[in-house]
């Protein structure tokens, strides 16, 4: 059983959903990073999404975008995220990252070596958001044969016999994107995504993650009564950018933000 496996079914044995913050790996700085995954843990998070700095990240709206870019404009690469989540399995082993990002520093270092040192590194998943399942069928048993769960978006414009075909090669969990838009993204139907996700378990067993629009407790909470995992991005990559020049007062920030959303979800 994998570590996603493992997280989600002692979640749903002790009636709790995951709480799986996002980070921009390398931002504000490469040496935050590690400690910031592990202030996540310590404050509730039971999955990270770890993203790949990317120069083109059209999925995302400015704030992860400028994430991208102070990340990269110290030069991180793939191959230093990789080595952060090496050393991030030095003191945990338990709970379970994916890598989140863009196809083209995947498809740069190649997929056979990607998947190899991604499995060596001790990441568990990949999310990839421009890889379409139409173009994942060898992409998706390679990742599988290294133990890496190979996780999909589905858009509220999804439809029932797309999803079912997107789940079929999906692994660990799937993320519905909760809005139509970019990530921060503001408004949030939480009634309109649980008819959406009422739809989704008619074509998949596997845990339904929700992002975009999540932005405290309150919300967490109401998302958590109706999906498997609460997936937070953009609430917390503005308390970096806000203290990008304070690394410390980011991690307090973004640890109290998580305590607060974990506490909601468990009330």
């Amino acid at each position: 059983m994998s570590r996603i496996q493992a997280r989600f079914s002692a979640l749903q044995a002790a009636g709790r959903k995951a709480l799986i913050p996002y980070i921009t790996a390398g931002d504000p700085a490469p040496a935050v990073t590690l400690p910031l995954m592990h202030d996540l843990v310590a404050a509730g998070a039971d999955v990270i999404e770890l993203g790949i700095p990317f120069s083109d990240p059209m999925a995302d709206g400015p704030v992860i975008q400028l994430a991208m870019e102070r990340a990269l404009a110290h030069e991180v690469s793939l191959r230093q995220v990789l080595q952060m989540v090496a050393e991030f399995r030095q003191r945990d082993n338990e709970t379970p990252v994916v890598l989140m990002g863009y196809l083209n520093p995947v498809e740069r270092m190649g997929y056979d070596e990607f998947a190899r040192e991604a499995a060596e590194a001790g990441v568990d998943g990949v999310l990839t958001v421009d890889l379409p399942p139409e173009e994942a069928a060898d992409v998706v048993p390679l990742f599988k044969a290294r133990g890496l769960d190979t996780i999909f978006l589905l858009a509220p414009t999804t439809t029932l016999e797309r999803a079912r075909s997107i789940c079929q090669q999906a692994s660990g969990y799937v993320y519905y994107v909760s809005l139509k838009g970019v990530t921060g993204s503001s408004a949030l139907d939480v009634t309109d995504v649980a008819n959406k996700l009422d739809m989704l378990r008619t074509v998949t067993d596997l845990p339904i993650g929700v992002g975009f629009g999540i932005r405290d407790g309150a919300t967490a909470a109401a998302v958590g009564e109706v999906a498997d995992g609460v997936v937070v991005g953009s609430v917390l990559v503005n308390q970096i950018a806000a203290n990008a020049d304070n690394p410390d007062a980011a991690r307090k920030a973004i640890s109290a933000i998580i305590a607060e959303m974990r506490g909601a979800m468990d009330h």
